[in-house]
């Protein structure tokens, strides 16, 4: 690994200690994560050529605070507190420890993540707050994942902090009525970003691996401070079990392996046997939920070894769960494809259809691709190659799209379709 990738890897995990040690000391989250922001800058340019200092964290605390005196001097739009109680700043975070050496907290690491989920965000600024402030990425590479420009992605990560400023958000753990609810929001977030990561939605690239790490690695740091909710255990095991997968879902060109013709001796077995075994410790204490059972179809996927070993009878009895518990288009969509295994293309284009008529899932490329799939099962060709057509037009993945074209171009051609290819080659 090279040093730039080794200070990046420690600026990224150091980002959130630091930033937390601000708040907790001034309190005021905009300017702390603005001074965070420019301490990482500074290791960046600095700590490649010259080392990484003895005590790192220091070093950026050190400057981020020098940063942020700064900004107090030069604006003097910030009073100066008089003693260390815990005065409240109006129309900001409150303060909740008095100034001195910050002392790093178990728990700072899940404040910021809720505080970045504060539900006066919309789930986009939820995403983007919580790459810049517990990710450690800057806005140009935020703006780069999602392919915004970085003008666009600066104006609303400044929007969101202060949207959580004028709701008057704390630096402390939610009441106990409010947590598991915001939990949920650090969940669906943290998946959002591993999923753009593994599977960039738009695009030339058909993965992210900077961020599916970053999804994984805050994953892992929601369970380490709350070791006892079975729903984020769940939530690390789905992406354990999905990112196992990675290295054989790229072809050498870049292109799109789909699962059934992946090298699957290439798929990470040390990730699989974490994922599994966390599972298997996850699923017998409390109340199963939605990141549970879907880590457990993942599961079954990734211990099979071969297509044909798939247990879909299995899988479709998940899903049918999942769609108890948590009933989705999306959820439906991908029952679809297992029942279709189970009882036939018939009884999988069937459950497709009634997503069709319902208006679920309308323009979504994923409703074609998976239409084109059963219909090419059940022997219909020229539909398929017809919901192959309309995939095309709907996605904004190149890799993706460049896979599709291959399937439409492997279908057997017809008897309309052979005379006119005939036809262009008599021409």
């Amino acid at each position: 690994m090279s040093a730039d990738a080794t200070v990046e890897g420690l600026l990224r995990e150091l980002a959130p200690q630091v930033l937390a040690a601000l708040v907790r000391r001034d309190g005021d989250f905009a300017a702390c994560e603005d001074a965070t922001q420019e301490a990482l800058l500074a290791a960046a340019r600095q700590w490649p050529g010259e080392g990484v200092p003895a005590n790192p964290r220091g070093w950026l605390v050190t400057v981020a605070s020098r940063r942020l005196t700064d900004e107090v001097r030069a604006s003097s739009a910030r009073r100066r507190r008089e003693d260390a109680d815990h005065a409240a700043r109006p129309g900001g975070w409150q303060v909740l420890a008095p100034p001195g050496e910050p002392v790093p907290d178990p728990d700072d690491e899940l404040l910021l993540l809720l505080l970045c989920c504060h539900p006066a965000l919309t789930p986009s600024s939820q995403v983007a707050l919580t790459l810049r402030a517990v990710g450690g990425l800057t806005t140009a590479e935020i703006a780069a994942a999602f392919l915004v420009p970085e003008s666009t992605m600066a104006q609303r990560i400044s929007r969101a902090k202060q949207r959580i400023a004028e709701a008057g958000a704390r630096f402390e753990r939610p009441a106990p009525d409010e947590l598991d609810g915001r939990l949920d929001a650090v969940r669906r977030v943290l998946y959002l970003i591993f999923n753009e990561g593994y599977s960039a939605t738009s695009g030339d690239e058909l993965q992210r691996r900077d961020l599916a790490a970053d999804g994984i690695r805050l994953a892992r740091r929601l369970l380490a401070v709350r070791p006892d909710d079975t729903e984020s255990a769940g939530l690390l095991c789905l992406m354990l079990l999905t990112e196992a997968r990675h290295a054989a879902r790229v072809g050498p060109s870049g292109e799109l392996v789909p699962l059934a013709e992946q090298d699957r001796s290439r798929w990470d077995r040390d990730l699989i046997g974490e994922g599994v075994a966390l599972l298997l410790t996850t699923l017998p204490k409390g109340r199963v939920g939605p990141y549970q059972l879907q880590a457990a179809i993942a599961g079954v996927h990734d211990e099979a070894a071969s297509v044909d070993d798939t247990d879909w009878v299995e899988i479709l009895g998940l899903y049918d769960l999942l769609r108890r518990i948590d009933p989705s288009p999306v959820v439906s969509l991908n029952r679809a494809v297992a029942l279709g295994e189970v009882q036939g293309p018939v009884a999988g284009l069937a459950e497709v259809d009634r997503l069709v008529a319902d208006g679920h899932l309308a323009g979504h490329h994923r409703l074609h691709v998976v239409r084109a799939h059963l219909l090419e099962r059940a022997g219909d060709v020229e539909g398929a190659r017809a919901e192959l057509d309309q995939a095309m037009r709907r996605t904004t993945s190149v890799p993706e799209r460049r896979h599709l074209e291959r399937r439409a171009r492997e279908l057997p051609p017809t008897d309309d379709g052979q005379a006119a290819a005939d036809g262009q080659d008599s021409a």
